[in-house]
């Protein structure tokens, strides 16, 4: 049985943002390491996406784990994944995981993404920023 968090990993692989589009809820929350808040509903997650499969430089998913896990916005228990990656950005190697909550229809409601080693966060910070500003889904710094 073909699961969303499968169907996200081929999407990712194959760089196909209209795939994503039919995995996240609405009312999605993505929680990045270089931000403070979350983004905040599909549109803005799919736009943050665009970006990032622009900005990595041979990302790869290289191990999964499935359970469950309370999510951020209300402590509800969901059914989660933790993908575990690797990427370049400018140079930088990074090590990273996805956390991954599903509703109950099995979409994706809620994303936390955490990377290191700190020289990493911040070059992945100020890449994706750019291509926020340049996409116009951010205001210039």
């Amino acid at each position: 049985m073909t699961t969303a968090v499968d169907r996200f990993r081929a999407a990712v692989d194959n760089r196909d943002l209209g795939a994503l589009d039919d995995l996240f809820t609405e009312d999605i929350r993505l929680y990045s390491p270089v931000k403070f808040t979350p983004f905040e509903g599909r549109p803005a997650v799919l736009g943050l996406f665009l970006v990032l499969l622009r900005t990595f430089e041979d990302f790869r998913y290289v191990g999964e784990f499935a359970g469950s896990s309370q999510t951020s916005a209300d402590g509800t228990e969901a059914p989660s994944a933790v993908l575990l990656f690797r990427a370049t950005v400018a140079g930088k190697e990074i090590h990273g995981i996805d956390l991954v909550h599903l509703d109950e229809d099995g979409r994706i409601k809620e994303f936390t993404v955490m990377v290191r080693p700190a020289s990493a966060v911040q070059a992945l910070g100020e890449a994706v920023l750019a291509g926020l500003v340049a996409d116009g889904l951010a205001p210039a710094p």
